[in-house]
């Protein structure tokens, strides 16, 4: 490493986490602001909206590190290019090229390490930024609720559920149905209860190392061929199951909940069970595609700035924020696209980064060396 790239990286770091810590603190007054209401209507304590805050403040990174990047590239390459330095570089026989490198080295090593942040460290603060929401800000009512629950519990059973509630531990409407092994078209045994509840203590006949799920009030049938055999029961203790309560919740988790493992394995078991899973495929790829936008910003923003301009870091600001703007804008509407199935969940990840790669190519190409 040269003289060069570490004065040149050093300027890049120092304006890089100063304008992500900038964008922080507008986003968090932006939403503070939206969110004021809600606060007060909760009664919310100070300690609880910083706790929160304090939770949102990953997603926040992940979101403005492109943005910080753009704008640490825009501004350290336009005082170079209004000092002259940018000029006493190449008349010495540094191209721009050259001056790229040690840019283009951060901003890969930073992409690195965000899709790991973003896949792991932002799904476990999103987390606990919904158990806030939950609650402290009154939604949800402080549980965990969802509607119209299908899993796969095992390769042979089918669990249905018409209603979760996390708090009490109780499924409302539940089916489970069990499939010969030989042939899985084949149903043996079927369970239909108006309740199905978690009972933490073991129950007779299990393990007692710990509890298991009861269903109340419903029917068990049999079936052998054409005939089948019906028995009604008031409680009927049917064990453990392959899930506990706290597996049902990860199921039902948001995709800004789960880390990649997670969520990978997620949508493993909706396909499995016939859904459609081009809207979480989407997700997924955004977890690696979305990070890598910090190199493709470097790679547009060191050409553009480097072109010697009067007005200063006014423009550099502006152009950092339609850049950006429109970046994102693609984003989404690219992501809608790929919700629908209209496109590929792996091209809709990367559609965004592949257009203003080519962008900043030809930009690369058209200045003067």
């Amino acid at each position: 490493m040269t003289i060069l790239d570490r004065y040149i990286i050093r300027q890049f770091l120092l304006v890089f986490f100063f304008g992500l810590l900038a964008f922080i603190l507008i986003f968090i007054a932006i939403d503070m602001m939206e969110k004021l209401d809600d606060f007060i209507d909760a009664q919310a304590p100070v300690g609880t909206i910083i706790e929160y805050y304090a939770a949102f403040s990953p997603d926040i990174i992940k979101l403005m590190t492109p943005v910080a990047m753009l704008l640490a590239s825009l501004f350290v390459v336009g005082r170079l290019s209004n000092q002259n330095e940018l000029a006493a570089m190449k008349s010495s026989g540094v191209s721009l090229y050259r001056i790229l490198v040690p840019f283009l080295a951060v901003a890969t090593l930073v992409s690195c390490f965000s899709v790991y942040f973003s896949g792991w460290i932002v799904p476990y603060a999103n987390q606990r930024k919904y158990a806030i929401e939950r609650t402290n800000l009154n939604r949800s009512q402080g549980t965990f609720t969802r509607y119209n629950i299908l899993f796969q519990d095992g390769r042979t059973r089918l669990i249905s559920m018409n209603y979760y509630d996390s708090k009490g531990q109780f499924a409302d409407r539940v089916s489970i149905q069990d499939f010969a092994d030989t042939n899985l078209t084949v149903m043996q045994r079927r369970y239909d209860a108006v309740r199905m509840e978690w009972a933490s203590r073991p129950l007779m006949g299990q393990d007692s190392a710990g509890g298991g799920w009861v269903l109340v009030s419903g029917t068990e049938r049999e079936f052998f061929g054409q005939r089948q055999k019906l028995t009604w029961f008031a409680r009927l203790p049917i064990g453990r199951l392959n899930v506990t309560p706290s597996d049902i919740e990860k199921k039902q988790r948001k995709p800004d909940e789960m880390d990649y493992p997670e969520l990978k394995q997620f949508i493993d078991n909706q396909r499995r069970a016939g859904q459609d899973v081009a809207r979480w495929m989407v997700d997924l790829n955004s977890k690696i595609a979305f990070p890598f936008a910090s190199v493709i910003v470097v790679l547009f923003g060191v050409p553009f700035a480097s072109i010697k301009r009067r007005s200063g870091i006014a423009l550099e600001f502006g152009i950092c924020t339609a850049v950006t703007f429109i970046y994102l804008a693609f984003m989404k509407i690219s992501q809608v696209f790929g919700y629908n199935g209209d496109l590929s969940p792996l091209l809709t990840a990367w559609i965004a980064n592949l257009i203003f790669l080519a962008l900043g190519i030809a930009n690369l190409l058209r200045i003067q060396k």
